[in-house]
């Protein structure tokens, strides 16, 4: 099994919606076992989303859908606007 984690610094005021909507999306993906998570310390405005894959397969197929079912894209539509920077790490559970 892997976790995906999905790192976010956002702008200032937009954390919470940000959360919000890596929630939608995360909902209309049918993605499993997703946390969606804030800061209490360290960066400020740090929203982070996680979720389990059982492969590096099941990994790229979401990645495929993520860029090409409209549901989804309706939900992302203008998250963008809410963030600084952000990056993706995979990690394999051991």
């Amino acid at each position: 099994m892997m976790i995906v984690r999905h790192s976010f610094i956002a702008k200032p005021g937009q954390a919470g919606k940000l959360a919000a909507q890596m929630k939608e999306i995360a909902s209309v993906g049918k993605l499993r076992n997703v946390r969606v998570l804030t800061d209490v310390t360290g960066d400020f405005n740090h929203v982070v989303m996680e979720h389990d894959v059982e492969s590096m397969a099941e990994f790229e197929e979401a990645m495929k859908r993520y860029s090409s079912d409209p549901a989804i894209h309706e939900k992302a539509k203008g998250y963008t606007e809410h963030w600084i920077t952000g990056r993706r790490d995979l990690f394999r559970v051991v």
